[in-house]
């Protein structure tokens, strides 16, 4: 078994919310053992949860190792997660103090330390990523993560329902499900739709009187893969299961989208948003979108400005393509000019920005929902919001939005 022991640590996430999750645990896992988080300077061992999703990610992550090392000599330096699962020896070379671990073998251990310390321990926080589902079975040609992370799986039903509970108890008013492919989450017959509507259940038994039961926020889920008992439940629930979902379009053009592998056109998902705002009129939709795909022409970006006018996102994450070595994208001739990618993704963040005012601006003066943190407030909508004033952080609040 891997050896976790230290006296003072430090955990560097790089990637995506089911990273997050797992660094988490790992935080959590090493305070229960009596060891005390520190800055990376400070640390006698040191945690890199990698990330290799695009050529950029990876270059992060040998620079966050690479400042590790250099932070402490001394320290033993841990690089885990995706990046080794693709490329173990670079990692394993970047410095002397460098200890490569499979993520597998690294969790194993951590389970065995109490994985699910993160509920007791001083790293709660009242808004928590649960991790159900890992691994991708779709290959879309830019990607590699179905590669760095496997086939898909989902998380035990009961054993899913049993960690909300311990988080519920400890005063969480906030779960957020965090998956790979999320949508894709089954277990026993029963799927993301039934696993949500359980842990509200749990919610409902846990809330104190006179207070607000907690509610669920499902992060990104294929487009594809939305089914319609979730639709159903956005719908039903009142904002128990927030009103929000996040749909990754990756492109607006369905020539690229064809290229990329995406199993749906631009006119799919434009009807797939009419749908949505038509159950639940309410609903906020964020989304990824990749911008100077190989081969994407001006008119192909053009379509994806359409598309995402059309669709209304409040918010939109922008991302220049980024080469990933072992990708079929990666292997055309037809790459696009840096220039021409940075010019954009300058005019998409453009419309995202004056898409995300308008989202707010119609939500003006309207009642939401919601969660106090310490120097902010998140809404139902997923808004950041300045805290209202005399609310202890943690607190779920009905308030008017300014």
């Amino acid at each position: 078994m891997f050896d976790t022991n230290c006296t003072t640590f430090a955990v560097v996430n790089l990637g995506c919310k089911v990273n997050r999750v797992e660094s988490d645990a790992i935080a959590a896992a090493l305070g229960a053992q009596g060891a005390r988080r520190v800055g990376e300077e400070d640390a006698d061992l040191i945690v890199v949860n990698t990330c290799t999703v695009t050529g950029e990610a990876d270059k992060k992550t040998r620079k966050a190792v690479r400042h590790a090392c250099n932070a402490n000599p001394d320290a033993r330096v841990i690089v885990t997660g995706c990046a080794v699962a693709i490329d173990s020896d670079t990692y394993g070379q970047l410095g002397d103090n460098v200890e490569v671990v499979q993520r597998a073998a690294l969790l194993e251990a951590i389970e065995e330390a109490g994985r699910h310390a993160l509920r007791f321990g001083p790293e709660f926080r009242t808004r928590v990523n649960l991790k159900i589902q890992d691994g991708c079975d779709h290959a879309c040609t830019y990607c590699i993560v179905h590669v760095a992370r496997g086939i898909a799986r989902s998380a035990p039903f009961a054993g899913v329902v049993d960690e909300a509970r311990g988080y519920l108890a400890r005063g969480a008013k906030e779960l957020v499900l965090a998956g790979i492919d999320l949508g894709s989450y089954s277990d026993s017959g029963k799927g993301l739709a039934q696993l949500v509507t359980a842990i509200l259940e749990e919610a409902d038994k846990a809330n104190a009187p006179e207070s607000l039961p907690a509610r669920v926020r499902a992060s990104s889920i294929e487009p594809h893969t939305l089914s319609h008992d979730l639709l159903d439940l956005l719908a039903e629930s009142d904002g128990r299961l927030c009103r929000h979902l996040h749909l990754p379009l990756q492109s607006g053009s369905t020539k690229v989208l064809r290229e990329m592998a995406r199993p749906y056109d631009a006119e799919w998902f434009v009807q797939l948003v009419g749908e949505i705002r038509s159950k639940v009129p309410s609903i906020s939709l964020t989304t990824d979108i990749i911008v100077g795909f190989p081969g994407e022409t001006e008119d192909d970006f053009e379509q994806t400005l359409e598309v995402a006018e059309k669709c209304g996102f409040s918010k939109i994450h922008v991302f220049p393509y980024s080469m990933r070595q072992g990708t079929p994208a990666a292997m055309r001739a037809d790459q696009v000019d840096a220039q021409v990618k940075a010019q954009r993704a300058s005019r998409l963040r453009e419309l995202a920005r004056e898409l995300r005012s308008r989202d707010y601006e119609a939500r003006r003066f309207s009642d939401e929902l919601v969660l106090v943190e310490p120097e902010l407030a998140i809404t139902e909508s997923y808004h950041e919001i300045a805290k209202p004033k005399g609310v202890q952080p943690g607190s779920l609040v009905e308030m008017t939005l300014p």
